[in-house]
């Protein structure tokens, strides 16, 4: 199966530091090695990249690694091919326009017998991955429930979301992460973490290579960071374990709804 990896902030950060031991497990530490891809929100606008060589082997991840783009949501993924072929437009995080802002989605898992659920319309699968057309059929029934006008409390939104998410998780494994540019969404079915760094900032080991950051010389006392992460990402770190069908939302890197 697929890794993912998202980070949701108060201040504009860098996820150089997760994403290095996220990289390792497309074919080095993991089998993950079927393309990767990453997307950096910046005010309403965003940035992928994508490749669907290993990120392990990818200059372009190499890039990713060695830049230090700056982000206060950040949505992230390995992929090992199960439905679809290995190719650019299979390749994660996937993305569609609703009420003026980007979605930004990654899965983790495989579903069966899905075709005849995720009949959809108005968002058209590019690929022919089942992440994809599950994707879209979220975003068309969203479009259903709201219309093209967004609700003023946009936690209405993802709670209905989550409704989705528990449909579809009867159809298979679906760890998800999802987000509009603002809150930044996870549901878990079986492997799904989190960790809140916070003042006081200590250090952090990598457990998939021999690299250790000192946060409290690249932060902020006010500075709050959410790491979400398929498995943890570092050794000495205590991250939280969701459930299946336990689902979080967070803006700002802080807790938003915990269900």
């Amino acid at each position: 199966m697929c890794e993912l990896l998202a980070m949701s902030a108060n201040v504009p950060t860098d996820i150089v530091f997760s994403f290095t031991g996220l990289a390792e497990r497309g074919g080095v530490t993991g089998p993950h090695v079927d393309g990767w891809g990453i997307t950096f929100y910046e005010d309403k606008g965003s940035r992928t990249f994508k490749d669907a060589r290993p990120s392990s082997e990818s200059h372009v991840a190499q890039l990713i690694k060695s830049y230090p783009i700056k982000s206060e949501i950040v949505v992230s993924h390995i992929r090992q091919a199960n439905r679809g072929c290995v190719a650019l437009e299979n390749t994660h995080p996937f993305t569609r326009e609703l009420w003026g802002r980007y979605w930004t989605y990654a899965h983790n898992g495989q579903l069966s017998d899905y075709q005849s659920k995720f009949q959809v319309s108005h968002f058209q699968p590019v690929g022919d991955t089942d992440s994809e057309l599950a994707f879209c059929w979220i975003m068309e029934q969203v479009l259903g429930e709201f219309g093209h006008t967004p609700p003023d409390d946009m936690k209405q939104v993802f709670e209905f979301v989550a409704t989705l998410a528990d449909e579809i998780r009867a159809l298979g494994v679906f760890n998800m992460i999802l987000s509009d540019g603002v809150d930044l969404m996870s549901y878990c079915t079986n492997n799904l973490c989190f960790i809140t760094r916070r003042a006081p900032f200590g250090k952090a080991k990598l457990i998939d290579t021999d690299v250790v950051i000192d946060f409290n010389k690249e932060t902020t006392p006010n500075d709050v960071v959410t790491v979400i992460a398929t498995r943890p990402l570092t050794k000495n770190e205590q991250w939280h374990i969701l459930q299946p069908g336990e689902w979080k939302l967070f803006r700002q890197g802080e807790l938003l709804i915990n269900s």
